[in-house]
């Protein structure tokens, strides 16, 4: 995902702190009911959004941003637990063929929208089905992720025009079968995702559902209760949802300031109670001594992320791939990590992060991000030769953009700077707003941009199928035959070792050959948490779920 791509790859302050409700210190009389001054203290989590999320539409989400509270307003069949497995959501339980290739969920009868209506298998019949609509406007760019299903690229490229074709069916009110093209071991913990969240029939005719408060209907654990563009967003418990007794938090209150200084600052302060990643930052220069100073609050934890910048492959002077790598080779990665980011982080020479699963071991294991060095003399003679093949004098005016971020704009400066020093060339940076910056991106309105990629599941395709032709995450204008046959044999094979070897040959015309992206580092997760802060849960791709979060004793 967009960090963000999800990968981004996106930043997101994270904060805390208490109003009324059941559970909770009764030191403070702050909202006490009348008459009730020893009454508990609801439990609130503030949250500080250092992007607005583009969207609350599940359809057309594609960033972290959107996914973090998303996941506040939705549930799937199934969520991810604490250890990354798929638990139990609106589905109470499911089969699957011997086969692989058929999952018959069974919904549970206390699901409900927070409208009081039930939860049906119709609901996400006809979520999926706007999802593949090739009418959908715009096209969501996670069509792709329900490929899985029987016909439903076919429906989703207008091969076919009967939806009753694909392989979703709601038995009855509760029962939903799903039909797979091949087994996909991977595809229980993929209904989790947002693409697959159901959606209430309401939003059909209605363009402005997703951004009106009052007329979106949900199904997780709390409710959109307010939203002020650019200031604040606000979620509070959903009483209608069928776990809410596993849901301590009364409310989330999500402030957006996007400054790294700030959110440190409010973090020391105690207006808020988490900092840092995966969608927020503490400044580069202040880790070490946040580190020092706040040892047993201070968290590093290795997540599979990768951050990289891409090219435009179709813009001048990008669409010479020689050209491409000169750029790639001349930035020096270690000294990024050690200077700049600070925070732990891998040196990336390849597009699959640590963490992935392989065949038998992690796939990063089993297949070394070799595919390129850093050489400033055959970075010159690249960038020469590619400049002769193109007829170029002199290089065109490149400029390098990214989302605004402390920590991105000093990345830029840094490798503008090594840019410069190593090629001789200057590059311009400029930084866009979150909303603007995807933008800038889908529309292939940019040379050179900063980019960020987690794992939606645990699978090195999840890295991999973004880059074939026409994918709606795919920004750099890519398009290779070659490379597209490669994920296709990949989705279908069954043998780990043989489907190891295709991701390989992919990686390595993606990076190697093509070198459609410039890989930078491995992310690392760096932030603060307040010891009373419980039962944040963040997984192996960096992914926080606050769902289940409680404030204990604060």
């Amino acid at each position: 995902m967009k960090r963000k791509s999800l990968l981004v790859l996106l930043t997101l302050v994270l904060a805390f702190g208490s109003v009324l409700a059941a559970c909770g210190s009764d030191n403070s009389n702050e909202g006490s009911q009348s008459g009730e001054g020893n009454a508990p203290a609801e439990q609130v989590l503030n949250i500080n959004l250092s992007a607005e999320p583009p969207t609350f539409d599940p359809a057309q989400a594609q960033d972290s941003q959107t996914n973090t509270v998303l996941k506040l307003m939705y549930e799937g069949l199934v969520r991810m637990g604490e250890d990354g497995n798929p638990v139990p959501g609106v589905a109470e339980s499911w089969e699957i063929s011997e086969d692989g290739k058929e999952y018959v969920f069974t919904l549970r009868e206390d699901a409900k929208w927070s409208n009081g209506d039930a939860v049906t298998a119709n609901d996400f019949v006809f979520a999926w089905k706007r999802v593949l609509d090739p009418a959908s406007t715009p096209a969501p760019p996670y069509a792709y992720q329900l490929y899985y299903i029987e016909n439903a690229e076919q429906f989703n490229t207008g091969e076919i025009t009967d939806f009753s074709q694909v392989g979703v069916e709601a038995v009855d009110e509760k029962t939903l079968k799903v039909k797979l093209v091949n087994p996909t071991p991977y595809f229980l913990g993929l209904t989790s995702f947002y693409t697959y969240y159901p959606v209430h029939s309401s939003v059909d005719g209605n363009d402005k559902w997703a951004t009106n408060k009052d007329s979106m209907v949900v199904n997780g654990p709390f409710t959109l209760t307010e939203w002020t563009t650019g200031q604040k967003i606000q979620v509070t418990k959903n009483e209608q949802y069928w776990d809410k007794a596993s849901i301590n938090l009364a409310r989330v209150d999500m402030s957006l300031t996007n400054s790294g200084a700030t959110e440190l600052s409010s973090y020391r302060n105690g207006e808020i109670d988490y900092a840092g990643a995966p969608n927020g930052e503490i400044p580069t220069d202040q880790i070490k001594g946040v580190q020092s100073e706040l040892p047993d609050e201070f968290n590093v934890k290795g997540i599979a992320s990768t951050y990289y910048y891409m090219f435009n492959v179709t813009a001048e002077p990008f669409q010479n791939a020689k050209i491409r790598k000169a750029f790639a080779m001349s930035i020096n990665r270690q000294a990024i990590v050690d200077n700049v980011t600070l925070g732990g982080q891998l040196p990336a020479f390849g597009f699959v992060p640590p963490g992935i699963k392989g065949a038998s071991e992690e796939f990063r294991t089993e297949v070394e991000d070799a595919y390129f060095e850093e050489n400033a003399e055959e970075a010159k003679r690249l960038l020469e030769e590619g400049m002769k093949e193109e007829g170029y004098t002199t290089l065109p005016k490149v400029t390098l953009i990214y989302n605004s971020s402390e920590a991105h704009q000093k990345l830029a400066v840094a490798v503008a700077d090594m840019w410069k020093n190593v090629l001789g060339v200057e590059v311009a940076t400029q930084n866009q707003e979150w909303g603007v910056f995807l933008e800038t991106r889908k529309n292939l309105n940019y040379q050179v941009a900063r980019a960020g990629w987690s794992a939606d599941y645990n699978d090195p395709m999840t890295f991999m199928d973004m880059w074939t032709t026409g994918n709606g995450n795919n920004d750099s204008g890519y398009a290779n035959p070659e490379y597209d046959a490669l994920i296709k044999q990949a989705a279908v094979e069954q043998d780990t070792a043989k489907r190891n070897d295709l991701f390989a040959q992919a990686e390595k015309m993606l990076v190697e050959e093509d070198m459609v992206i410039a890989p930078l580092y491995y992310y690392t997760n760096v932030s603060l948490t307040k010891p009373y802060l419980k039962g944040v849960s963040l997984d192996f791709s960096g992914a926080i779920d606050f769902t289940r979060a409680s404030v204990e004793g604060k």
